[in-house]
């Protein structure tokens, strides 16, 4: 029924105009068409002097009115070292386009009435005029000089590279449809090589891991920075043309797929001190959420954000990453608690050009983790606590002999001797019941005396070490399943004395 009521409405609207329009028609036929004419130039006129003079003042109020939510303005002045430069370039183009804004209005809008057609009016023709050429000519000359000037010292301050010895963060943003996968470097400080041919689903980025630098790089859900800290972006894009966007920071850069691009920032602002300073102003001081009152304030909940500025597919809008700059104390802890993404992900898996070898950072991890062990036994006084299973001892099968990847695992013996210069320790040996006990008794003090020698050698005195062979006789898994079996082909060290 209402479908119905707004069709008859919009069909009496049709005869009311087409109605309006034969009665002018016949009034001009009355009248006179020239008068007419004349009536209607001379209501033109008025009508576009009102409306110039309404158009520029809402021009101005509309301005100051979301003055405080534009970017530039109010509390949403840049929030990195450069973006300053890049705000007052914009505002002093800004002065000077709005003059020529105002002015080309005004005369086009004064042109119109002014000139309005008359009766007997006749045209005015201005052949030439050397005055008005050259001021045309010359003011715009100046200040476009001016305005390119600024332009490049702007542009050579802010696109300026990091110099070699000068101290920054670098992170990586790859974009892809949709999404920004982000890397960041490890411990070490540096990012690893990529090749685009290395991309599958579980190396998305085409890290090489034959590259030491990438076995530390870690991939965070969102950028979180250090205020007052140089940050260099790596910028890639893996299919279509995208754009990074760091609107509070004034970055902008494309992100081309094969040509990677970078920027240099130094954020100023952590995003507290950027909450607060919204707080200050009444159009945050309203609920985040307008249907839930009792929702936090919208300065409470405001974040900076990473954006793709180019149209680059249906789900563009969804590449919106957050961005958190904090303390550099708040950083460091943020730091401690990402994960390598090749430990995690890569480690061990038939993508790992290096399962068959020991990293230094395992190494490094496997000896904090023996002398954890043995700083407990060592405060305990539980006979048993004093047994501690030498994890990564590892003997080819069937043999005394220790395997490569063991060595490091000796060295560590030898530096909690050296540390406590009082301890004397038991090397035991145990296997699992597979076949005659009397031999599996004989492999396992073979195997606890293997590495005798080398710790004999490394400056430990000979009465500080004890090697016995248990062979089958102490197992503490079930022999019946494989797992119980390799649990029970082992090597511990006892402390007995300390």
């Amino acid at each position: 029924m209402t479908a119905f009521v707004i069709i008859v409405i919009i069909i009496l609207l049709a005869i009311v105009v087409v109605q309006i329009g034969k009665v002018t028609e016949l009034s001009a036929r009355i009248r006179g068409e020239e008068e007419v004419e004349m009536r209607n130039n001379r209501l033109q006129g008025r009508w576009l002097m009102v409306f110039m003079v309404a158009f520029l003042v809402l021009c101005f109020l509309s301005a100051g009115w979301f003055k405080n939510w534009m970017l530039g303005y109010g509390p949403h002045e840049a929030a990195s070292e450069h973006g300053k430069t890049l705000d007052s370039l914009f505002n002093l183009t800004l002065f000077f386009t709005g003059i020529v804004f105002v002015l080309t209005h005004v005369a086009l809008f004064y042109f119109s009435w002014k000139y309005h057609g008359r009766k007997n009016r006749k045209a005015s023709f201005i052949a030439h005029n050397n005055t008005l050429e050259i001021v045309w000519s010359a003011i715009p000359a100046v200040v476009m000089t001016l305005l390119v000037v600024k332009g490049l010292i702007a542009w050579n301050e802010v696109m300026a590279d990091v110099g070699p010895d000068e101290e920054h963060i670098e992170i990586e943003a790859t974009g892809y449809q949709f999404a920004w996968h982000l890397r960041y470097p490890g411990p070490d400080g540096a990012l690893g090589t990529r090749d685009f041919r290395k991309i599958t689903g579980l190396n998305p980025l085409g890290q090489d891991w034959t590259d030491p630098k990438n076995l530390d790089d870690f991939h965070p859900d969102e950028i979180v920075l250090p205020v007052g800290t140089k940050v260099r972006v790596r910028i890639t894009a893996r299919d279509v043309l995208h754009n990074f966007y760091l609107p509070h920071f004034r970055v902008k850069m494309d992100a081309v797929p094969g040509i990677p691009t970078y920027f240099v920032f130094t954020p100023t602002k952590t995003t507290e001190e950027y909450r607060e300073e919204l707080s200050q102003y009444p159009e945050y001081q309203v609920p985040a959420d307008p249907t839930d009152p009792e929702s936090p304030m919208l300065w409470e909940i405001y974040n900076y954000e990473l954006a793709c500025a180019e149209l680059c597919g249906a789900s563009h809008f969804s590449m919106r990453r957050i961005v958190r700059i904090v303390s550099e104390g708040e950083y460091q802890n943020w730091l401690a608690t990402q994960q390598s993404y090749y430990m995690n992900n890569i480690r061990g898996t038939d993508a790992d050009p290096l399962r068959e070898q020991v990293l230094d950072v395992e190494i490094a991890e496997r000896r904090e983790d023996f002398n954890t062990r043995v700083e407990s036994a060592l405060a305990s006084d539980n006979p048993d606590d004093k047994v501690i299973q030498l994890d990564h001892l590892f003997f080819e099968s069937g043999s005394a002999n220790l395997t490569d990847a063991s060595q490091y695992e000796l060295d560590n013996i030898v530096q909690i001797l050296n540390r406590y210069p009082d301890m004397q320790i038991e090397i035991g040996g145990h296997t699992d019941n597979t076949g005659d006990a009397e031999s599996n008794l004989t492999l396992s003090r073979a195997r606890a005396a293997a590495d005798m020698p080398r710790r004999v050698s490394a400056g430990i005195a000979e009465d500080r070490l004890t090697a016995v062979g248990y062979g089958q006789t102490r197992p503490v898994a079930d022999n019946d399943t494989e797992d119980g079996r390799a649990a029970n082909r082992r090597t511990e060290l006892k402390i007995t004395a300390q």
